[in-house]
């Protein structure tokens, strides 16, 4: 069973974790090596939550875990200590503080850009006593639509032999998605849970630069359809959820999408 994941029914809690997460990938972000298409940024999916994976520091390596099912966080050092953050209901100003105040006392000292990245209007994390609501039951059931997402996608990655990038969540734009190159140009799919522009669920696929003809490409499944105001095709994530086998109905998009885009006979 896929859960349902009503936008408007978790708004609250969506705004305030997406906020956290932001501040714990630009953790991530401003200490690591700088890769090829933001590789050193995103986070990536656990059995529990999200995670940063190893990252550098002068004092030595740590990560930051994200435990999605007891609610905390985590920084870990290479030399043991752990010093965790209880995630409940506070604002995004208290979590930013306490999340440097247990790097500090880690000996892991960072100073990150406070800005949002890709939210309009976004309030500096030192100064937002906004956001501030966090719904143990509403993340956990986000996660468990990541854990259901996640190994479609996985599957439908390792059938490209080509330069592809892992299923990684992004934390600017809040989804979790991979990329695939060919022939020059870069092939992006993905979930993303909504926002208050966009406030429904729904899977992406697009592809850059825009093969000719593609938005007039033939996909599936039934529900899948082109956006122009987003310029990528949309699935809405409840037309899989409720699908009779979701991972066929998921697969059948991003193979679709994907042929589209480097088969043009494909299209019309």
């Amino acid at each position: 069973m896929w859960p349902e994941l009503p936008y408007a029914d978790w708004r609250e809690t969506n705004d305030t974790l997406h906020m956290y997460l932001q501040i714990i990938g630009k953790v991530r972000h401003t200490l690591s090596p700088k890769h090829a298409d933001w590789g050193h940024a995103p986070l990536f999916l656990t059995a529990r939550g999200l995670t940063t994976l190893p990252i550098p520091h002068p004092n030595g390596v740590f990560d930051i875990d994200v435990d999605l099912i007891d609610h905390a966080v985590s920084v870990r050092t290479a030399q043991g200590r752990v010093d965790r953050i209880r995630l409940e209901p506070r604002t995004v100003a208290d979590f930013y503080a306490a999340l440097m105040a247990a790097l500090d006392r880690a000996g892991r000292h960072v100073e990150i850009s406070t800005t949002p990245s890709d939210v309009p209007d976004g309030i500096p994390f030192p100064e937002d006593a906004v956001h501030a609501t966090y719904v143990p039951e509403q993340v956990n059931r986000f996660f468990q639509v990541l854990v259901c997402i996640y190994p479609v996608l996985q599957e439908h990655r390792a059938a490209h032999m080509g330069r592809v990038s892992p299923v990684q969540l992004w934390w600017g734009s809040f989804d979790l998605a991979y990329s695939r190159w060919q022939a020059g140009s870069e092939s992006a799919a993905g979930f993303w849970p909504g926002d208050a522009r966009h406030p429904t669920a729904a899977f992406y696929a697009y592809t850059t630069p825009r093969p000719e003809g593609f938005e007039s490409a033939r996909v599936e499944p039934a529900g899948a359809a082109w956006s122009v105001e987003l310029g990528e095709f949309l699935l809405p994530y409840d037309e899989v959820r409720t699908a009779a086998d979701p991972r066929r109905a998921l697969l059948a998009f991003l193979d679709s999408t994907f042929e589209a885009a480097f088969s043009p006979r494909r299209s019309g």
